[in-house]
């Protein structure tokens, strides 16, 4: 058996110190966008609404609140007139959760005008996602955990409505019947 010498050539003086080199500014450049990446792309509130507005299901009324049907209820929907029962939680686009409760009253004209609208196209026993620009919530206003000019985002499930009208007659029986103390 015979055996083919193949020369080697030396390598040139600084190629393993350029290779190291590179080796290096690669490992940081993919730690810099594994950072970068981490950290998100901020959006401005009218860049994420513009781009939620075309995902699917997402519907953006005339005012510019967005909502997603997440389960449609059945009957009618409430009005301002209203006060309804519901569960909600409301978060920042961080994911931050702001506030939080499985079951509250609310009058329906007593709310951020997001809020108040989304209520407006639900029926009872539905689940809706809002989308409620600066503009429909709290605007320029910091509020509690809530940063001036935020999108509020919300998932609400609307239990039950009632008419003010209709409250106010069961808290006259109420106390007509001595159940509840007179204001």
């Amino acid at each position: 058996m015979s055996t083919t010498a193949v020369p080697l050539r030396p390598i040139a003086k600084g190629s393993l110190t350029r290779l190291w080199i590179g080796v290096a500014a690669v490992a940081l450049a993919a730690a810099g966008l594994a950072w970068a990446g981490q950290q998100g792309v901020k959006m401005s509130p009218a860049g994420f609404l513009a781009h939620n507005s075309g995902e699917a299901g997402v519907i953006t009324t005339p005012s510019g609140l967005q909502y997603k049907v997440l389960e449609e209820g059945e009957g009618p929907s409430p009005t301002t007139a209203d006060v309804a029962l519901v569960g909600y939680k409301g978060t920042l686009l961080d994911g931050t959760v702001f506030d939080e409760n499985p079951q509250a009253p609310m009058p329906v004209d007593g709310v951020v005008p997001g809020f108040s609208e989304g209520l407006q196209k639900m029926k009872k026993g539905g689940k809706y996602r809002l989308w409620i620009p600066p503009q429909l919530g709290y605007g320029e206003q910091a509020t509690g955990p809530i940063p001036a000019n935020s999108v509020l985002v919300f998932d609400i499930q609307l239990h039950d409505f009632k008419s003010r009208a209709d409250i106010m007659r069961m808290q006259q029986m109420m106390q007509q019947q001595g159940a509840v103390p007179a204001q």
